[in-house]
């Protein structure tokens, strides 16, 4: 029995700006894919102080790691 390569098995799903976390289930779901691990992941915004580039957090974005079901 060959083996399946996982790499194309895993994908990320972001929950979007204007979704919930239910609709990006939703949306997992239907493209076949089943998710595993959920990370919240910070969003930085680069800024410029004092003449040096400083990483600011801004917010964090949802992601779901998933494998195909």
């Amino acid at each position: 029995m060959p083996k399946k390569n996982s790499r194309n098995n895993k994908k990320r799903f972001e929950v979007q700006e204007n979704e919930t976390i239910d609709q990006c289930l939703d949306r997992m779901k239907k493209e076949g894919y089943m998710p595993i691990r959920r990370a919240e992941e910070p969003v930085f915004r680069e800024e410029v102080k004092n003449g040096e580039k400083v990483m600011e957090p801004v917010g964090k974005t949802i992601v779901f790691h998933a494998v195909k079901q």
